[in-house]
């Protein structure tokens, strides 16, 4: 299947397999942030989903040949036991195949069927492994499973009376299975995805090209991979879409939302929002306003008191990097490199209200800090750049400078100093090459480390600089270990150069998170 995928981009040509047979091994990072955001994990994973879409497609094969229903029967099984060697015997696949039989027998019994062949596969994986009870994958398979048995016929039902039959069930099936997994995705994530429906009904016309396409692909590799390679660009223009929907709906402002109370308040919120979705699904003005609204809502949630008055220091949530933003006074900024996602900072900038970047500085040219630089541009005006020892972006028409310590500017309401690293001997790699800065923003002051190391940190210590701050930057989880016993003075520091780091880097306060702050993705130094 590689094989017949291989000319692909990135993207696609490792989502073609995981849609198929559940090998995920070489999804990105972004790909598995976006699809959990947006309610599209289940597309990566083995799942019943996969197993129904070939079975569907070998039994109108086997039915257009003019089989009957015995041999239809064999025909299916030998496709479960086939689709189950292909992609692995693991307990997830095992189990997968076990929901898609139940979706072929509600094909094939309707709904009541299905629900019996669902309480014995149940009671069958169950007896031969009791420990799937406590297996997330498990409970989601189910609880969809059963979600779209009994819910989804109702909600159709009602929509049927007026809309179109497979319109009605496109929207019903999807919002069926969200609303009976919610509860198990907020205990597992924390999170509740608001556009899980409306991403799930725009990819899912393409999920079963993708499947056939790249399974028949993987097939015909075995003989000829020029001719697989056809079937690997349909599977790879099916999944491209599909990587579209899941990025652009991640990037929506309110794609998600954080559920902090118990999940146990789920297991009455839902039944009552279920029961609200089947009364108003019959009522066509007043389901489509809703759901419009609910549309208006995810694309600009509102932001209640965000950003708040008088803000000094933003630390974006940008993913797996870092981006943070001073304010300079007056829609302007300086901003602290720019994380992996162009998108990501795109949207801190436009929510701070910042239409001027009037100094971007790149602590060290690793993508999870200079990625992100188009989104920085995007729509503003950037006057200067400023790098370390280790580079960064080149941008046309904006001069660039390399810092060093010693170096001070003053941008607004933003006064800096460069700490690290030296002129004369600057380190060699990227991590302990990093910008260090100690900015004061109207009074408070705060240490940018970028994410230098212990063996530059100690170096840092001995140099003796004023490093007093109220607020440290809080590094990467391999730095953060690192930040911390730079606060402390280190372990490879002497007992006086302890002391002294104690002295110089006692914390004055503690910053919180503000509520607006958590709620948009943000860490406020206030």
């Amino acid at each position: 299947m590689r094989e017949a995928v291989g000319h692909l981009d990135d993207e696609p040509r490792a989502l073609v397999p995981a849609l198929v047979d559940g090998d995920d091994s070489r999804i990105s990072e972004s790909v598995e942030e976006d699809f959990r955001r947006s309610g599209l994990t289940h597309l990566m994973a083995v799942s019943g989903t996969n197993l129904t879409i070939v079975l569907g497609v070998v039994l109108a094969l086997a039915r257009a040949a003019g089989l009957g229903r015995r041999w239809l029967v064999l025909a299916g099984a030998v496709s479960i036991v086939a689709f189950v060697l292909l992609a692995r015997p693991d307990p997830s696949v095992v189990r997968a195949a076990a929901m898609g039989a139940v979706g072929v027998a509600a094909l094939g019994f309707g709904s009541r069927g299905g629900v019996r062949a669902l309480a014995w596969a149940v009671i069958g994986l169950l007896f031969v492994d009791p420990w799937l009870s406590r297996m997330p994958g498990f409970i989601l398979s189910a609880a969809a499973t059963g979600g779209i048995l009994l819910l989804a016929p109702v909600v159709a039902g009602r929509l049927q009376e007026w809309l179109p039959r497979w319109a009605a069930l496109a929207i019903a099936v999807p919002l069926a299975a969200q609303l009976v997994c919610t509860p198990v995705i907020a205990a597992l994530s924390g999170e509740v995805s608001l556009v899980a429906v409306l991403a799930n009904l725009l990819a899912a016309p393409a999920v079963a090209p993708a499947t056939i396409a790249g399974l028949a692909g993987g097939l015909v590799a075995l003989v000829w991979v020029p001719a697989a390679q056809l079937f690997g660009t349909v599977a790879g223009v099916s999944t491209s879409w599909i990587l579209t929907v899941g990025h652009r709906a991640a990037g929506l402002d309110g794609a998600s939302l954080q559920w902090h109370a118990p999940w146990q308040v789920l297991l009455v919120v839902v039944p009552l929002l279920t029961w609200l979705v089947v009364r108003l699904s019959s009522h066509p003005v007043v389901f489509t306003g809703l759901v419009l609204g609910l549309v208006v809502g995810i694309w600009r949630p509102p932001q209640v008191g965000w950003p708040p008055a008088g803000w000094v220091m933003v630390a974006c949530d940008v993913g797996q990097g870092d981006s943070t933003v001073l304010n300079a006074g007056d829609g302007t900024a300086v901003v602290v490199d720019a994380g992996p996602d162009g998108a990501a900072v795109d949207r801190c900038l436009d929510r701070l209200g910042v239409d001027r970047v009037r100094l971007m500085v790149f602590t060290h040219a690793h993508a999870d800090h200079v990625d992100g630089w188009p989104g920085v541009r995007s729509g503003r005006r950037v006057d200067q750049v400023a790098v370390g020892a280790s580079g960064g972006p080149a941008p046309p028409g904006a001069p660039r400078h390399v810092v060093s310590a010693g170096e001070s500017f003053t941008v607004g309401a933003v006064a800096a100093r460069v700490l690290w690293p030296p002129a004369d001997q600057p380190p060699a790699g990227a991590n302990d090459a990093s910008v260090v800065l100690l900015v004061e923003v109207r009074g408070l002051r705060m240490l940018l480390t970028g994410d230098i190391e212990p063996d530059a940190q100690d170096a840092l210590l001995r140099s003796g600089v004023d490093l007093r701050a109220e607020r440290a930057e809080d590094a990467a989880p391999r730095q953060r270990t690192a930040v911390r016993a730079l606060l402390r003075g280190g372990r490879r520091a002497d007992r006086d150069d302890q002391r002294r780091a104690r002295q110089r880097l006692r914390p004055s306060c503690r910053c919180r998170a503000q509520p607006a702050a958590r709620a948009a993705g943000a860490v406020v130094a206030h």
